[in-house]
């Protein structure tokens, strides 16, 4: 919905993690895919007419494959690898990898040093990936916590975004996982009074992923307020969806600017987008 070279997401990588000696990041690449137009809906992760031949070649001699890579998506995972592996910073190699997708915009990690989430659950310590993907939320979850945060610096793509930017969208995610570490890493970088936050929970449900169960398990309310109020020191705005309308107040009273529309992007975003851009100018 703008200009080309107008738009930087700023990307999660605590997802992070490495499979057979590659880096992979998920975050960075669901969304350098999507704004390719190359991303995978059906499936959720990967990209289009996906094939599995290396992840079968690996089963086939004893691998243990419950993490789905693509061959499409392996060939973005070994080329970021040599890229690493001559020096390149995690920065450099997003920002190559979105001059080969052809994007205008750009995707760009929040730091260059690594940070992974970790789950504290009732069977142990888990990655982000094994919790997810290996043991579909089984576990009961006890705590969160993210390796490497405390060391981690804004990278600087990020910071001369942060730095630039006439308006600042933090995306209707899970604000534990998801948010959380990016604006860990942020700090004082970003000014509250371009940033809007868009709700991740719509009549008490999130429209994707766990955030409303993740939530509970870490005795928070699941509703746009309390995401309000996690945000209320980086953010003046306040996008919530029509049907929890009668959580205007409540939220406006966190000194919010609040707008009030149809927030389920049954259209890829577009129409979301458009009341953003239209409210924020």
């Amino acid at each position: 919905m703008l200009p080309g070279g107008d738009l930087t997401v700023i990307a999660n990588t605590a997802d992070d993690d490495e499979f057979w000696g590659l880096l992979v990041c998920p975050d960075v690449d669901a969304v350098i895919y999507r704004l390719a137009g190359e991303f995978n809906e059906t499936a959720g992760y990967g990209q289009k007419d996906e094939t599995f031949n290396a992840l079968d070649a690996l089963r086939a001699m004893g691998e243990k494959t419950w993490f789905r890579i693509g061959d499409k998506d392996l060939a973005t995972h070994v080329l970021r690898a040599e890229m690493l592996r001559r020096g390149a910073t995690l920065t450099e190699a997003s920002l190559e990898l979105c001059r080969r997708f052809s994007l205008k915009s750009r995707v760009v990690p929040m730091s260059d040093d690594p940070v992974r989430t970790r789950f504290i659950t009732d069977q142990g310590t888990l990655s982000l990936q094994e919790y997810f993907v290996r043991e579909r939320l089984g576990p009961a979850l006890r705590a969160i916590d993210f390796d490497g945060l405390e060391a981690a610096r804004l990278s600087p793509a990020a910071g001369a975004a942060l730095h630039d930017a006439e308006l600042v969208v933090i995306g209707p995610s899970n604000p534990l996982i998801s948010i959380d570490p990016v604006l860990e890493v942020i700090g004082d970088r970003m000014r509250r009074e371009v940033a809007v936050a868009v709700s991740p929970i719509v009549g008490g449900r999130a429209l994707k992923g766990p955030t409303v169960e993740m939530m509970r398990a870490m005795d928070l309310d699941p509703s746009p307020v309390e995401v309000a109020r996690r945000y209320r020191d980086r953010c003046s705005g306040f996008v919530l969806d029509a049907r929890d309308s009668q959580l205007r107040e409540q939220i406006e009273k966190m000194d919010y600017r609040v707008l009030e529309c149809d927030t389920v992007m049954d259209d890829g975003g577009a129409r979301l987008a458009r009341e953003i851009l239209g409210w924020s100018t």
